[in-house]
């Protein structure tokens, strides 16, 4: 299951990502992934001073997304990354590594994050791919606009044609590890948000306890 969030980022939290992409240094994106030949693009230096500014304003802005929460249930979010794609740059199939190494630890990957920066209307290609059995669907988001989806699903960053993609990408590891259980949960809370206050109190009492109970069987 994925998730689109429209406006995650407010215009401001925009705008200055879009004036970080300008001034931070990039370095090449292989840095983090080394072995996988078909990625091409840029990413922030860790080292570049305004590299945690950059960070902290998508945690900020997924912290307080309900949307966010309720569909990825995060235990952990790994550092937002501003990643840059200039013409000819692309991310060939892949789908992401199971544990991703931060400072302290590693952090399981369940979902991932895209977080789109620039205006789609300034860059060709680009799209985010992802496969869904056997059909690839494309997302090109209006700025602060993001897409949440499992870790295990094989996806692609077609190539830029012209101009400039920015995107702010990010793992999370889950309460719920198995994107099935998680999905269940998450339709559940959905019902429950939807239709509980039309319920019999009865009624929703008992989906309460099976939701909660689900919570108790599957989180970690």
């Amino acid at each position: 299951m994925l998730l689109e969030i429209k406006g995650l980022l407010t215009a401001p939290e925009v705008e200055r990502l879009q004036t970080l992409g300008r001034e931070l240094r990039f370095v090449d994106g292989r840095a983090s992934n080394p072995a996988n030949v078909t990625k091409n693009n840029l990413q922030a230096d860790h080292a570049d001073p305004k590299y945690a500014e950059s960070t902290q304003i998508v945690n900020v802005a997924l912290a307080r997304s309900r949307e966010f929460v309720d569909f990825a249930m995060p235990k952990r979010v790994a550092p937002p990354l501003l990643c840059r794609y200039e013409p000819g740059m692309k991310y060939g199939a892949h789908a992401d590594a199971a544990y991703i190494q931060l400072t302290g630890g590693r952090l399981r990957s369940d979902v991932s994050c895209t977080v789109f920066v620039n205006d789609p209307d300034t860059y060709e290609g680009g799209e985010l791919s992802v496969m869904v059995g056997n059909r690839p669907m494309t997302f090109k988001g209006a700025p602060g606009d993001a897409i949440a989806y499992p870790s295990t699903t094989l996806h692609e960053v077609v190539p830029v044609r012209s101009g400039q993609r920015l995107v702010s990408i990010t793992f999370v590891e889950s309460y719920i590890a198995d994107p099935h259980q998680r999905t269940t949960v998450y339709e559940l809370n959905e019902i429950a948000a939807l239709e509980g206050l039309t319920m019999k109190w009865e009624n929703r009492v008992r989906l309460d306890v099976v939701r909660q109970n689900l919570m108790r069987m599957w989180a970690k």
